[in-house]
């Protein structure tokens, strides 16, 4: 997990690269930027993968410049066992370090490289080569505990009207202490709802989730366009088509890495809100007015945070403003409170 997205407001920022206004325009799931790929080798954590009635499960592990961490990642993934056959595909996604070597030397890994498009094209290259039934991705650096994708497995095969699912995760640093517990959302069935008001509400994110390949191919993959906030915004539209579960267990292990994410702040906050303006049709139609306004209203608030914590303050004081013309009655409180201690100096 790269510092970015462990330290964006809304919860989930990927590891991006690049600047400009994000416009919220999806690309279509395919292989086509694809330049290099292993045969897929014999799937693991299972005992016969012919077998019609054993699950498929697709790991999709997107890596960049990965090669310090990929092995340990590589590790959690192969040890897992249960009632399911295991595909293991790293996307390579233009490294300059020798990630595919490094991914090569696991048996039964398959590795895809590609020019470097982001994470989420690579995720997206991944669900396109994908051959499971279920797609589990995970973050390079981030780390699977043992009996993960059993339970997701048996969760999804029992109950078909879920369409994703995710486990509780454990945040820890670089050198492995524990830094946050990352639970499960209290009430699942308020999605996509709870994803306007907190980008963070699937436990684990991407490191977390399962989904059934079909539901990411009708939802059209990640939108390589919100550099930022693609993974929320996949989720919005997952569940506006599915039921999501998670599982209350510690499953996933997120490394939470450092680095600066100030100068990311205003690709992150223009993916997010291009996100919303994407999303609105999703939400009941009581919840697109004022309800609507007052979510971007709160996103605001949250990047204006993160920018003054940075030392941006003059843009701060900008987002914070905008949040109050845009909620005057909803945000009104927050945003008054935040520009007194910002106009005091004070600290957020």
């Amino acid at each position: 997990m790269t510092a970015s997205r462990a330290a964006a407001p809304r919860g989930d920022a990927a590891e991006a690269t690049g600047a400009g206004e994000a416009t919220g325009t999806a690309d279509t799931i395919d292989a086509s930027r694809v330049t290099d790929a292993t045969e897929p080798a014999e799937a693991s954590g299972a005992t016969d993968a012919a077998d019609a009635f054993m699950a498929r499960v697709s790991a999709v592990i997107p890596a960049y410049n990965a090669e310090r961490h990929l092995a340990a990642c590589l590790a959690s993934v192969l040890a897992q066992r249960g009632p399911f056959a295991l595909e293991v595909i790293v996307v390579d996604d233009g490294s300059a370090d020798a990630t595919a070597e490094a991914a090569r030397r696991f048996a039964g890994v398959r590795c895809i490289r590609q020019a470097n498009g982001g994470p989420s094209a690579a995720r997206n290259a991944g669900i396109a080569a994908a051959a499971g039934e279920f797609v589990a991705f995970l973050d390079a650096d981030d780390r699977w505990e043992p009996g993960k994708l059993a339970r997701q497995v048996t969760l999804l095969r029992a109950q078909p009207e879920v369409g994703f699912c995710s486990t509780a995760a454990r945040v820890v640093d670089a050198e492995g202490r524990a830094v946050a517990d990352w639970p499960c959302l209290a009430d699942p069935a308020s999605l996509p709802e709870a994803l306007f008001l907190n980008g963070a509400a699937i436990a684990g994110s991407t490191s977390g989730v399962m989904a059934r390949r079909t539901l990411l191919l009708e939802a059209g993959g990640f939108d390589t366009a919100l550099r930022g906030f693609e993974d929320p915004d996949l989720w919005m539209r997952l569940a506006a088509r599915a039921r999501y579960a998670c599982i209350p267990e510690v499953l996933t292990t997120v490394v939470r890495t450092p680095g600066s994410v100030s100068s990311r702040l205003p690709r992150m906050r223009a993916a997010t809100l291009a996100s919303y303006r994407k999303n609105r049709a999703l939400l009941a139609p009581d919840r697109r007015g004022r309800w609507w306004h007052a979510a971007c209203a709160g996103a605001l608030t949250d990047y204006a945070k993160a920018a003054w914590r940075s030392g941006s303050r003059a843009r701060a004081l900008a987002w914070t403003l905008e949040a109050l013309a845009r909620a005057p009655l909803a945000r009104g409180r927050l945003a008054l409170g935040l520009l007194a201690v910002m106009l005091r100096g004070g600290r957020l």
